[in-house]
């Protein structure tokens, strides 16, 4: 990790590039200082922090914010006075006022540009008074506001006069769609969705009911969930929703603001809010762009990176990859999912030398604590207010000094901090400590991380207990926190006494086949399939139907103008012609035995029967068109969907030609209630066929019916040719949907004109229906590999944000349209992701499972069976032959540690290792 760094330039090509770099100073040095601040409290200089938006001071010599890696500590020498105080406290003797700038040359394959963007800066936008009224905050400022390291310490407050704001209005498009002050046209995808985040985390902070209000044009929450996400926050936490673009911020007294605006009806209104928050857009930062240049690397009219159509991670430099939002906005599941995409392209560029230049880690030995008495250390997190707002900390760090077995007992500001492991570990080494307590967040997200710093101090990783005192305490009892903290001390008592009992565990080791499989022929399945071939693995790709292709067989062209179906026809031809993937179309995959780098499975064929073994599965099994029975869909050929539509288009249908006037309807089949979600591609899909529309016959007259356009990103510049180009928006709501009707010669079609209150009346020679994307909803796919699925029928992942292309289950990932609707581009990018992902457990020769499994004691078992009935990972069976024949025994390989078995053993044969009885009555007797 190269901190403070820039690239200067680069020579060579793809596999072979000799990169310079630039150090610049830092003028303390990382490797001796220790982070203790204590130059910081001498320094007499103050300057704005940048990292807090300017809401509150640094020092000239400070630290970037508490998490910063490394945790060490800079002088600004632009402000720098020279009093030398910083040199004289500094015991590690880390300052060096001779700092210069230092070069470095690397010789690497690939590179992957994922320098990320800055927001927009609205002070140009005098209309909304940012920089006269301290009370109008960006929404970057008022993350910071919120945030529990922040300057108010995670307190909601105005910075006018530290006051708890009762109303507040966000203002969309800040700096997006609009081309007026240095704002920009395209959408910046994101803002929408941080906005209701932000009201509704408002709401929670506030000691009193808070107003929020989101003035918007139209809500774009077309990601996975985020329009549940919309109508809970509506729902259920009372955030308004008001369609309209606010002119002007006017100020009043006491630092409060008027906003009018006019409603959907037309009528002006007028509302004071205590602060005001400006939702804006993202934009590449002067810097990026400069990098850009002296790389050589293409950047479009919006300055963002220009990639491949098909391959959205390729720049137009050879060897030079891109993810996250340099390649355009977008939120944090699709940055995530472009970055595994582009570590893909990038593994396949350089798969000859893999292993070539990696260092195993080396693990220090493992203390064997067998038959020494507990010594457990306890470490309580204040995880800035989110823990310590509400518990008083230091009353639950002096409360566990006397529990039993504690021989050591401190609190930190984040235990998760990079400085707090390394301290940890040097902790337990020091102190003799042989069993660790950390009472702070979730195990969900941090077990693992302290679970590595326990084996990088010579211990068990499985000697570690986790009080959640956050989500299960603080967050729970913010309201009182005496409360809170006395049962912080109960959940710290109880872990404590279950870690007296812990023991080591032992992971199993598994050998890894190197094959993988890739169950769907579409484009996300034909792409993740390729990859794994080109980094020199065998695949093999199972497809249902007859042929490859899927859904990408009926679609024209992308949003950007790409014709689909001739780079279709070249993605074919080349997993046709690798040796590397084995084709079976026309087939079904009929069951599934074993585990991650040990599947075996059946195909089936025309019958006949294929037996095939792999280490990896990736799920790519797509959707299909939403079928409507409304709007006379099936009754008269003039009613078509938007494939059907392509279609057309596809044959050159030379009747397109003759049609006086076309109509759109969005949102047939999503939004309501038998399919809440939005679909996400219609509104760019129906607005591209509708400019080809014009493109074939300028003269045609086109509608689109739409409940709030969604072109995201840079499809705006969609909407926006669309409207110059004379297409007509208009907007209906869900319970005043078009009414279609047939006449001889046309269609009628009549809807509520939104501006005018009156109805609209449209005689159309054609209707394309944009109707909803619905998964195939496979639940015995779900089955055969235990994988969960939503009551929408598309698969869970992981986690929303941090593996959206993978599974809880072990060896197996996810792709395409079976995990939600998406345009090419992105399921592309998700394709690629999986493939990278799954390309960590092929490219190892073995891997270790959890220790913490469930284990039988025959000699108790009664051979009920219930175990075996119960287990959703196949995990307990019946031994078939031995003194214990007839008996259940648990495959440590498939157990995922649950405890559904063992709960339901009537005969107490069963046990989960790491959770045993006397461990959880231990927990239970001190709760």
């Amino acid at each position: 990790m190269i901190t403070n760094t820039e690239v200067a330039s680069l020579e060579g090509k793809p596999g072979n590039f000799k990169v310079l770099l630039q150090n610049r100073p830092r003028y303390i040095d990382p490797a001796k200082c220790t982070g203790c601040g204590q130059c910081a409290q001498v320094c007499p200089v103050t300057a704005v922090n940048e990292f807090d938006c300017g809401l509150d001071l640094r020092a000239a010599t400070y630290i970037r914010y508490a998490q910063a890696v490394p945790l060490a500590y800079s002088i600004d020498r632009e402000l720098c006075i020279g009093c030398g105080l910083c040199e004289k406290v500094c015991l590690a003797g880390a300052v060096k006022y001779a700092d210069c700038i230092r070069e470095r040359e690397l010789q690497v394959g690939a590179l992957i540009l994922a320098t990320g963007n800055e927001v927009f800066d609205p002070s140009h936008q005098v209309e909304y008074g940012y920089t006269e009224s301290p009370n109008v905050v960006t929404s970057m400022e008022f993350e910071r506001i919120l945030s529990a390291s922040g300057p108010y310490m995670g307190h909601l407050m105005r910075p006018y006069d530290r006051q708890e704001p009762g109303k507040i209005a966000w203002i969309q498009c800040v700096g997006s769609r609009s081309s007026h002050n240095g704002a920009h046209d395209y959408c910046s995808a994101v803002c929408c969705m941080y906005a209701i985040k932000e009201a509704v985390i408002a709401k929670e902070h506030a000691s009193a009911e808070t107003d929020a209000a989101i003035f918007y044009m139209d809500m774009r929450t077309c990601g996975k969930d985020f329009e549940a996400y919309r109508r809970r926050a509506e729902d259920e936490h009372g955030v308004r929703f008001v369609r309209s673009r606010i002119h002007t911020v006017e100020p009043v007294h006491d630092g409060d603001l008027r906003l009018t605006y006019s409603d959907e009806n037309g009528a002006l209104k007028s509302e004071i809010f205590n602060l005001v928050v400006l939702s804006v857009g993202f934009q590449v930062g002067r810097k990026m762009v400069e990098m850009a240049d002296r790389l050589n690397v293409p950047l479009n009219k919006h300055r963002f990176a220009e990639t491949d159509g098909f391959v959205p991670v390729q720049t137009h430099r050879p060897g030079i990859f891109v993810c996250g939002a340099l390649q355009g906005p977008k939120d944090i599941p699709q940055s995530v999912m472009d970055a595994s995409a582009a570590a893909a392209v990038s593994e396949a560029l350089l798969s000859g030398a893999r292993w070539s230049q990696t260092k195993a880690q080396i693990m220090p030995p493992e203390h064997n604590v067998t038959g020494e008495p507990p010594r457990i250390g306890v470490f309580v997190c204040q995880c800035g207010i989110n823990i310590g707002g509400v518990v008083d900390v230091p009353e639950v760090r002096a409360y566990a000094q006397n529990l039993p077995y504690v021989v050591y007992v401190e609190d930190n500001l984040y235990t998760c901090s990079q400085d707090t492991q390394v301290k940890m570990a040097e902790v337990i080494r020091d102190q003799g400590i042989n069993r660790v307590v950390v009472a702070a967040c979730t195990p969900k997200t941090h077990e693992g991380l302290f679970q590595e710093t326990l084996q990088n101090a010579g211990l068990n990783k499985y000697l570690f207990e986790m009080a959640n005192i956050r989500n299960q305490d603080s967050w729970v009892h913010s309201n009182d926190p005496e409360e809170a903290t006395q049962k912080a001390k109960d959940l710290v008592r109880m872990a404590v006494a279950k870690a007296s009992l812990l023991e080591p565990l032992q992971e199993s080791e598994l050998n890894m086949n190197s094959e993988g499989l890739v169950i769907g022929g579409g484009i996300a399945g034909m792409t993740a399939a390729k990859n794994l071939a080109e980094q020199g693995y065998t695949v093999h790709l199972v497809e249902r139907s007859p042929e490859l292709g899927g859904q990408a067989r009926s679609l024209y062209q992308t949003w950007k103008g790409d014709l689909i179906q001739e780079h279709l026809n070249d993605l074919i031809g080349a997993i046709e012609s690798n040796p590397h993937i084995a084709v079976h179309v026309g087939t079904e995959l009929k069951n599934v035995e074993g585990f991650v780098g040990n599947f075996k499975s059946t195909l089936v064929s025309n019958g006949t029967q294929n037996t095939i073994e792999y280490g990896v599965a990736l799920i790519a099994t797509g959707a299909q068109e939403f079928k409507p029975d409304e709007y006379l869909y099936g009754q008269d050929p003039r009613v078509m969907t938007h494939l059907e539509l392509d279609r057309h288009f596809m044959e050159d249908d030379p009747a397109l030609k003759a049609v006086n006037t076309a109509v759109f309807i969005q949102c047939v089949g999503s939004r309501e209630p038998q399919r809440p979600y939005c679909s996400r591609v219609c509104c760019s899909h129906s607005i591209e066929s509708a400019l080809h529309l014009k493109h074939l016959n300028p003269e045609m007259t086109v509608y689109i019916l739409y409940r709030d356009i969604r072109t995201y990103g840079e499809r705006e510049s969609l909407y926006r040719k669309a409207r110059e180009a004379g297409v007509i928006f208009v907007r209906y709501a869900l319970d005043h949907k078009p009414k279609v009707s047939a006449g001889s010669d046309h269609l009628d079609i009549e809807v509520m004109d939104h501006i005018l209150g009156q109805p609209l009346l449209i005689q159309a020679d054609l209707l394309s229906l944009a109707t909803a994307i619905v998964p195939h909803r496979d639940e015995t796919l779900a089955q055969h590999f235990k994988i969960p699925m939503n009551q929408d029928g598309f698969f869970v992942e992981a986690h929303a944000k941090l593996g959206p292309s993978e599974f809880a289950t072990d060896g197996v990932f996810l792709c395409g349209m079976a995990h939600y609707p998406k345009p090419m581009d992105e399921a592309t990018a998700q394709a690629l992701a999986a493939s990278s992902r799954a390309v960590t457990l092929l490219a190892r020769k073995n891997i270790h499972m959890s220790g913490t499994v469930a284990y039988a004691n025959p000699n108790l078992c009664s051979s009920c069976g219930v175990c075996v009935q119960l287990c959703p990972y196949s995990a307990p069976a019946f031994m078939e032959d031995g003194p214990f024949a007839g008996k259940a025994e648990i495959n440590p390989i498939l157990c995922k540690g649950c405890g559904l078995c063992v709960s339901s053993c009537r005969s107490g044969a069963l046990r989960l290792k790491g959770f045993d009885d006397g461990q959880i009555l231990a927990m239970i007797q001190e709760s």
